[in-house]
Formats: C-alpha cells, structure tokens, sequence
C-alpha cells in the first residue's frame, strides 16, 4: 500500500520511468559496489599479490565473493551502519559475513571514493545510455513528422509576427535539428567516460605501493585492469581522492541541452495549438479545465518546459561544486551530487517520454493552418505583385510607394474594422497596376513563397538524420506511458 504520510518525489512518483529509476536506486548502487570489489580482488590476485611468497587472494575466494555478489544481505548492513556511521564499511561488513573466507580480502588498498566514484561514473555511463535511446527515438518520430509535412505551406513568425511562408515539416527540422546537436554532445561525453580506478586516500595509489612492494610496473596496470573489467576503456590517469568533480558538470550541461531543446520545441506547440494549427494528443476521458469544458490545454507540452527549466537551473550545481572542491577532495559534494545528478537524469527521462508522446502524437489541421496563412500572405505577395506590374509597364518605384499605402489601408481593415484583408481588390481597383483580380489571385498560391523548404527537408534528413537513425537502428521502436 502507498504511503500518504511522507514526501514523495514527483520525480518518482508522476515523472520518470521505472528504468531510469532503477539506475540510481540504492539496488544499482550495492550491487555495483560488489562488482567493483570483486574486480579489485581479481586484479590483485591476477597480478600476483603476495605475502611471503604465499598468494594473499585465493581463487576459492573470489568464487565465494561471486556467489554472493547480487545477494546483498541489506538489513545486516542497515544495522551495522546504525553503529558505524559508514555506509561503505557497513556493506564491507555485510558482505564479509555472507563471505568468511574472503571477508579479509574485501576492498583492500582501496579508499571509500574506489566504490563511490566508481559507482556514480558507471551509473551516469548506464543513465547517458538510456537517453540516448529516449533521445533517438524523439528524433525519429520527429524526422517522420518532418517528411509527412514536408510541403504543406505554414505561416512563418518572426518574432511572432507573421513572415514569409514555411513548411510545417521544414519548422519540425528546426526542431529535430536541436536534438541532433544534443545528440552529438552526449556521444562526445559518452565515449570519453573513463573510471577513477583505484588511486587511494589522495589519488597517490601509495597504499599499492605498500601491497606490491614499490612494483611500478604492476601498479601502472591495476587500473586499466579495473576498467576492463568494468566495461571500460580507461581510468582518468591523475585524480585526488575523488574523480574530477568537471565530469558531473559536464554531464548535466548535457542533460541542460536536450531541456533547453525540448523547452523551444514544447513551447513552438503551445503557441500552434493556441493558434489550433497543430494540437498535441488529447485523451477521449481527459479534462483540459476543471471549469470550461470545451479547453484543450497543452498540459503535456506545459510538463515539457516546466521539467526542462527545472534541468537548466539544476546544471549550475555541478559546475559551482566542481568550482568549490578543495585540493584532493572534500565532502560538501556528497549532498549536492545525490540531489543535482539522479533529479536531472530523471527530469530529462520523463521529458524525453514526453516529447516522445507528444511529437508522434501531433494532430495537424490543414485547413486552420492554410486559413491563416491566405489571411496574411497578399501582404506577403506585393514583391510578386509589383514584379508583374511592372512588365506591363508600371514604374517600380512608384508602384512601391502605392502598395505601401495600399497595404496600409488593408492593415487597418483588419485591426481597426475587422473586416476580412483586400488588399487584392484594393490593388485591382487601382489603375496603376493594371491588374485584374483575376491575375491577383494566381499570385495567391501558397507554395510560391515558401521557398526551398521541401528540398531542404529532404536533404537534411537523407544527408543528416537518416544516417544517424540508421547507425542507431538498434536503440529504435520504444513505447512509453505517460503516468498522469
């Protein structure tokens, strides 16, 4: 039964889904604790630790630390941290009792931040991964959007005012563009997570020295062994007690990115559904106003910006923590990271759903849409119109002069007077153009002003996204649930 007596996160609770949770659960954490003191004990064993020329690490050992690595006895560690204060000792201890023969071996030459660091650089590496695939995804159905409606003539805004024609598929690049630069950052950061490995109290790798008796050359390979092991390719070669403090920074500007494109992207669709050209999903059941029953909020793209501002704000933790380490490590990190790097994970997590809703969700309308642009575009034609008034004779400077008052009077037909635009009937009646209403209206089809926006929808996605979805086939055709 749910508890109602305690906070809850709603990042638990409403938002992020059930795997990006059980990355940063406590399961993850001790599970990998174990995993990283059982690579430490191969790599000792397996470059030849030694006392007296008597091997320190047995293989019956390391089988006995295996048998019990995902069996983690919980309530034996809970009591014994009760009496230590340590987290890392207490699971030390807890395992060791499930593991007498090996319970003296267990983290030896290693310092709390071995398991620690470690941990969070292999949990933030198996996060990064997830939204990549949450992350390609949104730009696949994005890219599919973007080809369907690739030649369908919208109204442009430039600072919200209208503007020459687009395409409803060429502002969906705009879109989808973003994403794939938030995609080429996380692919940088991803291929260059690396381990802190196992350095000691001050990253001196001193107390390896004292187990392999000043051997340089074993000593040089206990990281790269670790790694490995791990499933990585290196260990950072210089650390203090801890991993630079830079990489969670770097980390969340890259979670801040995909926010900050989502946050543009949900927003561009609250405007469009204001103006009912484009609507995100709404369910047959949901209720869009406890108190006007004909509304459609956006409540979703709403989510959107409200978690995305929540993930830039939360980017500049990590960078003022970096800033603030002193020397070889200090502990005013430990609370901030626990807080800042598991919430942006899992407020980018439910965005990237959201967008994924959303975007494959999207409903056009055509005709709302092509109201619109019809409403503005003879104002946006007067170049076309004053071109062929003056091959039949018309002096262009003077035509220009004429169709600025025109465009002036119809403007105020619409704003003042609320009539419909006539600026065509207006031009016509004027005999300086020499133009029947007629030739007006052939000047009115929309895709003679939205210049090459089909052409480069097709070409930025065959040369750009294409590849990009191709090479990541694999992370394709997931489904999400929205919980509320």
């Amino acid at each position: 039964m749910q508890t109602t007596d305690k906070y809850q996160s709603p990042l638990s609770e409403r938002y992020a889904s059930k795997e990006m949770q059980y990355i940063f659960s406590p399961d993850m954490k001790f599970r990998t604790w174990r995993k990283l003191w059982i690579a430490l004990a191969e790599t000792e064993k397996e470059l030849g630790l030694s006392q007296n020329g008597k091997p320190v690490i047995t293989e019956e050992q390391i089988e006995e630390l295996k048998a019990y690595a995902e069996d983690i006895n919980y309530d034996v560690a809970k009591e014994r941290e009760k009496l230590v204060r340590h987290d890392v000792m207490s699971h030390v201890y807890a395992y060791g009792q499930q593991c007498p023969k090996a319970a003296g071996i267990i983290h030896l030459g290693a310092t709390s931040c071995y398991v620690g660091d470690n941990t969070d650089i292999i949990v933030m590496t198996e996060a990064l991964r997830l939204v990549k695939k949450k992350l390609v995804n949104v730009m696949k159905v994005l890219a599919d959007f973007a080809e369907e409606y690739k030649d369908l003539p919208t109204l442009a805004f430039t600072h919200f005012q209208p503007a020459q024609p687009t395409t409803v598929g060429k502002r969906a690049c705009l879109w989808l563009q973003e994403f794939q630069l938030d995609l080429e950052e996380l692919d940088f950061v991803l291929s260059n997570m690396k381990l802190l490995g196992s350095k000691g109290t001050t990253g001196t790798q001193a107390s390896f020295l004292e187990l392999f008796d000043g051997d340089q050359e074993t000593i040089d390979k206990i990281d790269p062994m670790i790694a490995q092991k791990m499933g990585f390719d290196a260990c950072f070669p210089v650390s203090g007690q801890t991993y630079s403090r830079k990489i969670d920074t770097r980390v969340l500007n890259v979670l801040a990115g995909i926010a900050a494109s989502a946050h543009k992207m949900s927003n561009d669709i609250r405007l469009l559904q204001h103006l009912k050209e484009i609507e995100e999903p709404f369910e047959k059941n949901q209720i869009g106003s406890s108190a006007m029953a004909y509304k459609r909020n956006p409540m979703r793209s709403e989510r959107i910006t409200s978690l995305a501002r929540f993930v830039m704000v939360d980017a500049l933790n990590p960078a003022i923590t970096s800033a603030t380490q002193w020397f070889e490590r200090t502990l005013d990190d430990s609370a901030n990271k626990r807080l800042a790097i598991p919430e942006g994970f899992l407020a980018v997590d439910g965005i990237l759903d959201l967008c994924l809703n959303v975007v494959d969700g999207l409903v056009v309308y055509p005709k709302v849409i092509e109201k619109r642009l019809m409403s503005e575009l003879p104002f946006m034609a007067t170049e076309n119109i004053m071109m062929d008034a003056v091959k039949k004779g018309g002096n262009r400077q003077e035509l220009h002069e004429r169709i600025r008052e025109l465009s002036m009077e119809a403007g105020r037909n619409v704003k003042v007077e609320g009539k419909e635009n006539n600026l065509l009937e207006l031009i016509a009646a004027d005999s300086a153009f020499k133009l029947s209403i007629e030739e007006l209206q052939e000047t009115m089809d929309p895709a003679k002003y939205v210049g090459r926006s089909k052409e480069q929808v097709e070409t930025y996605l065959s040369n750009h996204i294409r590849p990009i979805l191709e090479a990541n086939k694999e992370l394709l055709g997931i489904s999400v649930e929205i919980n509320v």
